[in-house]
């Protein structure tokens, strides 16, 4: 599974990273971090922090808890 995290550096998109970090923790799982807002734009995000499961945006514009990245690998 590849998680990226779409976000130019803000205080809310590490915070996400490191949800995500914490929610894959113990599984195979690859974070991947995008700054590029030509590749963020190409996702059809408008608001960051976003959030990419196996290239599905799963969130935009809010960090998610751990917890709740966790349920979403479920899915």
């Amino acid at each position: 599974m590849i998680i990226k995290i779409l976000g130019t550096g803000c205080a809310k998109c590490k915070k996400l990273e490191q949800n995500a970090i914490k929610a894959a923790e113990g599984m195979d799982v690859e974070v991947q971090k995008v700054t590029d807002l030509n590749q963020i734009m190409d996702y059809g995000v408008m608001m960051t922090p976003a959030l990419v499961i196996d290239e599905k945006v799963v969130s935009a514009g809010k960090v998610l808890s751990s917890k709740k990245i966790k349920g979403l690998f479920q899915k």
